[in-house]
């Protein structure tokens, strides 16, 4: 079925409004370097918040004994504090700020101020909370921005009835004129793999002369190869590179590449690969493009090009320890050892900035082929020079260790991979639980133990798992 008939081209507005609005209110994932403490924040006022980072602490008696003091915070100060704290992730302290901001008077409520807590609220207290909040704000302040902060609260809720009814008051106050509108509400049917409510929207927007952006290809390009419409694929594509005036953000482009490999359509994925790799002489963002050019040339199974790519990396001059990875991890796919080998050691040699991560691809590498002792030389010899195994190194050992049936070799690297990993790690359960059924089995309960207690004493495993252990 053909998902997207699009008559006549649509003419994208610039993809920066979008991103102006989506900033300010409506994102549903906050960026943490989306504001620079350095650039926006008053470096005084912002010192005094900013340490306090337990969120039963309140933030109140800070911002009372700073006007006590004689200073002055002034609302455009507030806000950016307030969107500071909420890209990492400190909603409460946001919210608190909000309501000190306006609260005796200070400065009066705007709808601005009420989109923000409407998405501060929906983190904290869910719809609920949103709904309780909306019913006490007065009528006056209800603006667009407000409903369209409450769409995006519904949307990021599946909750589609109530997302449906908020759509539908926007077309009728006349809100719904910008593509952000049928963006939230394709981006919702999408995941909910609602096809046809995706194509019955973009058509909306085409007979109402909305215009697309970024957002509207990128939705629109994942839900076509979802649905493996490569023909719905190929009018998106077209569409977007109609617009004379935009440029395609390569993002978009990774997607579209995604779609076509999903499908197996490799000659139309190389094509917009092609697009991708041109955006390399543009975008302030080519060290993240090469990288995924790594990534997407290797899964076209054509090495030829990704030997093209590495050619324009060493042309570049971009050889990064992300560089080299990307490269090691491609090369990995089509299982080319020695070619592995030969980036390891020119990356060595260059002297970079040493990082386990990269060694740690050579040595899964040598623990898929079963070459053990290479991997344990490896290793050995990366330690001597000072560096540091990852949680990584170890289980790609123990794994290897398991497929040689070395059952207490790999019970023992895995007891080396708890002692470096991080808290609130989800270890690989299949490995851990053979480990301990062979020791058990062995009446070997005293190392059994001595594994259960590592893996207790890291906090690691959920509740549950360790029930069972």
């Amino acid at each position: 079925m053909k998902l997207f008939s699009v008559s006549s081209p649509l003419n994208p507005r610039a993809y920066s409004l979008y991103k102006q609005l989506r900033m300010h209110s409506f994102s549903a994932t906050p960026d943490p370097t989306r504001f620079s403490t350095k650039r926006s924040v008053s470096p005084s006022l912002y010192s005094r918040i900013s340490p306090l980072g337990d969120p039963n602490q309140s933030m109140a008696p800070v911002l009372d004994r700073w006007v006590g003091e004689g200073n002055s915070a002034n609302k455009s100060e507030i806000l950016r504090i307030i969107k500071e704290l909420m890209a990492y992730r400190r909603f409460k302290h946001a919210l608190e700020v909000s309501l000190w901001m306006t609260n005796k008077g200070r400065i009066p409520v705007a709808p601005v101020d009420v989109a923000m807590r409407l998405k501060l609220i929906f983190k904290l207290f869910g719809l609920e909370g949103v709904e309780d909040y909306l019913k006490k704000v007065p009528e006056h302040l209800k603006a667009p921005s407000v409903y369209l902060a409450l769409l995006n609260c519904y949307t990021v809720a599946k909750s589609v009835a109530k997302s449906e009814a908020v759509m539908q008051r926007a077309r009728d106050s006349g809100y719904a004129t910008l593509p952000i509108w049928y963006n939230l509400m394709m981006n919702l049917h999408s995941k909910l793999g609602h096809v046809e409510k995706v194509e019955h929207l973009l058509n909306e927007m085409e007979s109402k002369n909305i215009p697309c952006d970024q957002f509207t290809h990128s939705v629109c390009l994942s839900t076509c190869a979802s649905a493996s419409d490569a023909v719905g694929m190929d009018k998106i594509v077209a569409i977007m590179e109609s617009d004379k005036y935009g440029t395609v953000h390569w993002r978009t482009y990774v997607i579209a590449a995604e779609g076509y490999l999903k499908m197996g359509l490799v000659d139309k994925a190389l094509a917009i690969l092609d697009k991708l790799e041109g955006l390399l002489i543009t975008s302030n963002e080519s060290s993240v493009i090469l990288v995924l050019l790594f990534r997407l040339y290797s899964e076209t199974g054509k090495r030829e090009e990704l030997n093209r790519i590495w050619d324009v990396c060493k042309q570049k001059g971009k050889m990064g320890n992300k560089v080299y990875s990307s490269m090691l991890r491609s090369l990995l796919k089509f299982g080319d050892v020695e070619g592995m080998e030969k980036i390891y050691e020119e990356w060595e040699s260059r002297g970079s900035h040493f990082d386990f991560r990269v060694p740690n691809f050579l040595i899964d590498a040598y623990c898929g082929d079963g070459n053990l002792e290479k991997a344990e030389a490896f290793i050995a010899r990366e330690v001597l020079k000072g560096g540091n195994p990852t949680v990584a190194t170890w289980c790609h050992l123990a794994g290897g260790y398991l497929k040689k049936n070395r059952v207490t070799d790999s019970a023992e690297a895995l007891k080396k991979a708890i002692s470096v990993i991080p808290c609130k790690f989800i270890s690989e359960k299949n490995s851990l639980t053979t480990c301990l059924e062979y020791l058990e089995s062995g009446n070997r309960i005293e190392k059994a133990e001595e594994l259960i207690n590592s893996v207790r004493m890291r906090g690691i495993l959920g509740a549950s798992f360790d029930h069972e252990l």
